[in-house]
C-alpha cells in the first residue's frame, strides 16, 4: 500500500494523477491531507506510523516552501517521493522544486518533475512491484502499452 499525502486540498488536482496511476496499476493506496505547517502533529503521527500500517512508500506533494516531503522523510524509514506542486503563491514552482530536491545528506527524497504526480505513482508502483509479481507484471504491461502507442503513432504519421 502507498500513502499519498498533500499539504492542502488545493493540491488534489495534481495529486489525483498519482492515485489514478496507482489505480491503473492495481496498487492499493490511502490519500489524505497532512500539512507540515498547519498540522505538524498530524504530519508527525502520519510519518512515524505509516510503516506500522503496511505503507511501503509515501508520495508527498507540496507547493510553495514544500516542507512536507522532507519533513516526512526525516521521520519515516520508508521511501518518500516528493511532488513539487506549482501553487498560486509559488515562484513559478521553482521554490517547491528546490525545497524538495535539495535535501541534506541522510534524508533522501526521490523528486519528480513539477506537478509530476503521475510519475510519482509509477515510481511508487515500481518500488512495490520489486517484491510483488502481480504489480510487476502490471508495470511490464503498462510499459508495453506505452511502446505500442508510440509505434502506432509513428506508423500513422509515416502512412498519411
Amino acid at each position: 500500500m502507498i500513502g499519498i499525502i498533500m499539504g492542502s486540498k488545493s493540491d488534489l488536482p495534481v495529486m489525483q494523477e498519482a492515485a489514478d496511476m496507482l489505480d491503473e496499476l492495481g496498487v492499493k493506496y490511502e490519500i489524505t491531507i497532512v500539512s507540515a505547517h498547519r498540522t505538524p502533529e498530524r504530519m508527525y503521527e502520519y510519518a512515524k506510523g505509516a510503516h506500522k500500517r503496511g505503507i511501503k512508500a509515501i508520495i508527498a506533494g507540496a507547493g510553495g516552501a514544500a516542507h512536507l516531503p522532507g519533513m516526512v522523510a526525516s521521520l519515516t524509514p520508508l521511501p518518500v517521493i516528493g511532488v513539487p506542486v506549482k501553487s498560486r503563491n509559488s515562484i513559478d514552482g521553482w521554490d517547491s522544486v528546490l525545497s524538495i530536491l535539495q535535501m541534506p545528506g541522510g534524508v533522501p527524497v526521490a523528486t519528480v518533475a513539477l506537478d509530476g504526480a503521475k510519475n510519482a505513482g509509477i515510481l511508487a508502483a515500481q518500488i512495490v512491484g520489486s517484491a510483488d509479481q502481480v504489480i510487476l507484471q502490471n508495470l511490464i504491461d503498462y510499459k508495453e502499452g506505452l511502446k505500442n502507442k508510440v509505434l502506432k503513432s509513428a506508423e500513422e504519421l509515416e502512412n498519411r
